[in-house]
């Protein structure tokens, strides 16, 4: 009598599939763990900056109000560098973002790479000597309406990613330039003072924020470099 074929159940054939299929997800989980790499988050792309006739456009619809003061004024109101998945917070975003062939370790701190600051033109090597600079300041949006926003709205805006908000930049000059308008500090380079306007006009446009009349003069002086 001739041998019964060897065959699998519906059910059986199913198992096997999932359990192949949990092997090879397994494999690749632990060759990602073991390289230590990290995947960048989805939204790692920079913005595109506006152009010099939507910013003038812009501009022209911001409402002009004198700076309200700092009173009452701390970055803790602003919270910032949440996560953004992948165990990566906004910081390392952006330095992964504006970095040229940066590595990482598994929690996504930057081992090396190569970092050009857009305010001065300087390249650096080191995560240390970048700041992430917001392009409207924390203080200066404080100033300017975000005062009476909501707590969230607020770590909105100084997490912003999608917006031209966030740059690396070389920290003496994040810090020199601290909480001031354009009326009250511009980047070095002058090169790039036309996007330096655009991109605090675009921000500025999103959040409903007031500006002076001295910083309008002053984005309106940097935009006929555009």
């Amino acid at each position: 009598m001739a041998a019964r074929g060897f065959r699998l159940s519906v059910t059986q054939r199913s198992l096997l599939v999932v359990a192949i299929l949990a092997v090879a997800f397994f494999g690749y989980w632990a060759t990602s763990r073991s390289s230590g790499a990290t995947p960048p988050p989805s939204s790692a792309s920079a913005p595109v900056p506006a152009t010099a006739a939507d910013a003038q456009k812009q501009l022209a619809e911001l409402k002009i109000a004198d700076r309200t003061g700092m009173d009452g004024y701390s970055r803790e109101k602003f919270p910032h560098w949440d996560s953004q998945g992948s165990g990566c917070d906004t910081r390392e975003v952006v330095l992964k973002r504006d970095g040229t062939d940066v590595k990482t370790v598994k929690d996504c701190k930057a081992t090396s790479g190569t970092w050009k600051s857009v305010y001065d033109d300087e390249t650096w090597t080191k995560a240390t000597d970048l700041d992430i600079d917001h392009m409207v300041p924390l203080g200066q949006a404080w100033a300017s309406g975000a005062r009476t926003w909501t707590t969230e709205k607020r770590e909105q805006f100084a997490n912003d990613l999608t917006r031209p908000q966030l740059f690396a930049v070389t920290d003496n000059l994040n810090q020199q330039k601290s909480d001031k308008a354009p009326d009250q500090w511009k980047p070095p380079l002058v090169a790039f003072w036309c996007t330096y306007a655009t991109d605090w006009i675009v921000v500025k446009h999103y959040y409903g924020l007031t500006i002076t009349q001295a910083e309008k003069t002053a984005l309106t002086d940097m935009l006929r470099r555009c």
